[in-house]
């Protein structure tokens, strides 16, 4: 049971949040040189900054009532501590330069070089400029705090609108709680199941990242918890059995994958998500979505650097996920949807 003064600390929380993070994605902006246009997108309309923080304080107001609904727990050090959030801050302006250099660079700059071994050519890239792509220990402790700048400290709520389909699937599952299991697909450092464990301290959570340097953190941050497994690996092959999970949940994954891989991973999901099991998908708006934000959208793999952005934003997901899952229900959450989806019985 949520109290009027758990209502105030969240609020006082997102407030500090939202102005701290904002706060660095409009210095950010300024110290940076605007990329160049295209002209198909000139004149278009793209949300202001006024329309941008008004639609981040409805993802706080639904953050809130699905809190006080009892879908998931106050989130817990929201605001982490001040000294290590100053480091972060400094470390991640004493980047930008070398973000800045990639951005208006040739395509030389925005593509890993010298790395040998497992890694898939359409992985070696630099998303979102950042340094050493998602291949070392600077970049990893780096990225949660790029990404929480670049949505104006409305990530970490975006991911939470997860945790809805999570507790319905996890109530209609027969399966006891402390018996079922959830992988998460592209964990990185492992955010979204810190969320889950927070929740559901008793579910065996299994987090799957091709990124060593990423997977060392997300053990580290979930250290305190057990039923915890950590699998370095590709999402189009998985190193699992057939029927392993009861729930699957892919965040942020699709628009970094090229139509083809998208396609093989979506047949990996079906392999180890059993029938009746429960995918919940979350990934970037696409087009039409909100069409007051298509033009923001197709700018965003050119002032980002996501080269398979543009064949997400008109991917039919239900078409892709199709025959094998049926879905449930979708919703918007800022710059995200949140698609759930039912692994049907009846698919080989």
């Amino acid at each position: 049971m949520v109290s009027p003064l758990d209502r105030l600390a969240f609020s006082t929380t997102q407030t500090v949040r939202i102005s701290w993070f904002f706060g660095q994605k409009l210095l950010a902006a300024r110290m940076g040189r605007p990329v160049s246009m295209p002209d198909e997108l000139r004149g278009r309309p793209t949300p202001s900054r006024q329309r941008l923080l008004a639609d981040l304080r409805l993802l706080l107001e639904q953050d809130w009532r699905n809190i006080e609904a009892g879908f998931y727990a106050p989130p817990a050090e929201e605001i982490g501590k001040p000294i290590e959030e100053i480091r972060r801050a400094l470390d991640f302006f004493a980047d930008l330069s070398a973000v800045e250099r990639r951005r208006h660079g040739g395509r030389s700059e925005r593509v890993l070089s010298g790395v040998t071994g497992r890694y898939p050519p359409y992985y070696l890239q630099k998303f979102h400029f950042q340094t050493d792509g998602y291949l070392s220990d600077g970049s990893a402790e780096r990225y949660d705090h790029q990404v929480e700048v670049l949505f104006g400290g409305g990530a970490a709520a975006m991911r939470r609108q997860a945790l809805v389909p999570l507790k319905r699937a996890i109530a209609g599952n027969l399966t006891p709680c402390r018996a079922a299991r959830l992988l998460d697909v592209a964990c990185g450092t492992g955010r979204f199941l810190r969320e889950v464990k927070a929740n559901y301290p008793r579910l065996h959570v299994t987090g799957l990242d091709l990124s060593q340097n990423y997977l060392s953190v997300a053990r580290r941050e979930l250290a305190v918890w057990s039923r915890t497994r950590f699998v370095e690996g590709m999402a189009e092959a998985m190193p699992f059995a057939d029927g392993e999970f009861d729930v699957v949940t892919c965040i942020y994954l699709f628009h970094e994958l090229p139509p083809r891989i998208r396609r093989a991973v979506v047949a990996e999901i079906a392999r180890v998500l059993r029938p009746g099991g429960t995918l919940i998908f979350v990934d970037s708006l696409q087009s039409g979505d909100d069409p007051d934000y298509d033009a923001t959208l197709e700018l965003f793999p050119i002032a980002f650097h996501e080269p398979y952005y543009k064949s997400y934003l008109r991917e039919n997901l239900n078409r892709l996920w199709s025959p094998r899952f049926t879905q449930i229900e979708s919703t918007l959450a800022y710059f995200s949807k949140v698609v759930t989806y039912r692994r049907d019985r009846d698919s080989s």
